[in-house]
């Protein structure tokens, strides 16, 4: 018994992945439509919460993860000045996981795992493919698409991230992403002598980390308080972070500052956040992801809930009569843990900003990775 035999899954990131690999495995048909005719992942290091080395079990692609990215253990707090080690905060495994609680990857690295996982579980991937139409009836969803195709589908997944043309097209009147107020920048090094598991420096308006990714290689990330979203030009990324990096006298920094190069996967990317109240679904059309609770990455959690979306997604799916009831068992696991990372993460986001009491901030963080922890 499954609410749908044939479903349409809209955006080939990493909820919308995760969502078509555990549909196909169950016996579902899927389509996966992405409009990038490269299927490319752009960015640099991606840090990961234990519950995600979860949800990599869960789609069959931990062992995987573990030969290409890193698996490390605690979150180091140092001084900004000399280095020296103010505190180590655990980071504990997710039950069932045998495995640290912190990770990290290169995000091309996890697209191409998760790619190949999804062609393996039989879906069929449709590159440079995007929705022109959709109408929906009692019975299912009519979808057309731009290169002039159409289908009919029991169900339709829309996982086409923060500026989502599906929510888009189901939602008109759905808030708008926020700016946050801050912005990070990333980049990838080799990993600094003394550094096996994820760094963090606090400086005044900017935060500093480095977490292994694997293979003698780390990224680094800073987060800048930015009062207004403005554009930063290509040639401005090098030397506008090794401004932010002098803030910090950190030898290690200073040694991260020195090696960055135009040839270091440089990102720069404003902070925006969304969560979209409830319900997340029209008819027999269903948002997940980024499309309706982008968050932050200060909790480390994002791409994590996403792809528990389509994990979940598609248990209900797969476990009831009917795509309606399936929708609302899915959106009854998820709202609470999407609030929370979403609205936690924008809270520790604001006590950064504003210097605001740094033991509400470690107390967020501590209730956070407890919270992550529990079964979803």
């Amino acid at each position: 018994m499954t609410a749908a035999s044939k479903v349409l899954v809209i955006g080939g990131g990493f909820s919308g992945m995760s969502a078509a690999i555990m549909m196909a495995r169950g016996g579902i048909a899927v389509d996966l439509a992405e409009i990038d005719p490269g299927w490319r992942s752009y960015g640099a290091g991606i840090s990961l919460h234990g519950a995600t080395l979860r949800a990599f079990r869960t789609l069959g692609v931990l062992d995987r993860f573990c030969e290409t990215g890193a698996v490390t253990d605690g979150l180091v707090i140092r001084k900004p000045h000399d280095d020296e080690v103010i505190t180590r905060i655990p980071t504990p495994p997710a039950p069932g996981v045998d495995l640290p609680g912190n990770a990290a990857i290169m995000r091309p690295a996890l697209a191409a795992i998760l790619s190949q996982a999804t062609r393996e579980a039989g879906v069929n991937v449709r590159l440079g493919c995007s929705f022109a139409g959709i109408v929906q009836d009692a019975d299912g969803v009519d979808v057309s698409f731009a290169d002039g195709s159409s289908a009919r589908y029991d169900a339709v997944i829309g996982a086409d991230g923060l500026y989502s043309a599906t929510r888009q097209a189901l939602m008109p009147d759905a808030p708008s992403p926020r700016f946050m107020g801050q912005a990070v920048w990333r980049a990838e090094l080799p990993t600094p002598e003394g550094v096996d598991t994820l760094n963090m420096w606090l400086g005044r308006g900017v935060k500093a980390g480095i977490n292994p990714v694997g293979q003698g290689r780390s990224y680094i990330f800073l987060t800048e308080d930015k009062p207004e979203n403005d554009w930063i030009d290509e040639s401005e990324l090098l030397p506008r972070m090794q401004a932010l990096l002098a803030r910090f006298p950190s030898p290690i920094l200073s040694g991260v500052s020195a090696g960055l190069s135009t040839d270091s996967r440089l990102i720069y990317r404003p902070l925006e956040g969304m969560l979209l109240p409830q319900p997340w679904s029209v008819g027999r059309l269903m948002l997940i992801g980024d499309a309706v609770h982008a968050t932050t990455p200060h909790l480390g959690a994002g791409a994590c809930i996403g792809m528990e979306d389509g994990i979940t997604i598609a248990e209900e799916l797969l476990a009831r009569a009917s795509v309606a009831g399936a929708f609302a068992a899915h959106e009854a696991r998820r709202w609470e843990r999407c609030r929370m990372v979403v609205e936690n993460s924008a809270r520790l986001s604001e006590i950064e900003i504003t210097g605001g009491d740094q033991s509400e901030h470690n107390a967020i963080m501590g209730r956070s990775v407890v919270a992550l922890t529990q079964a979803i």
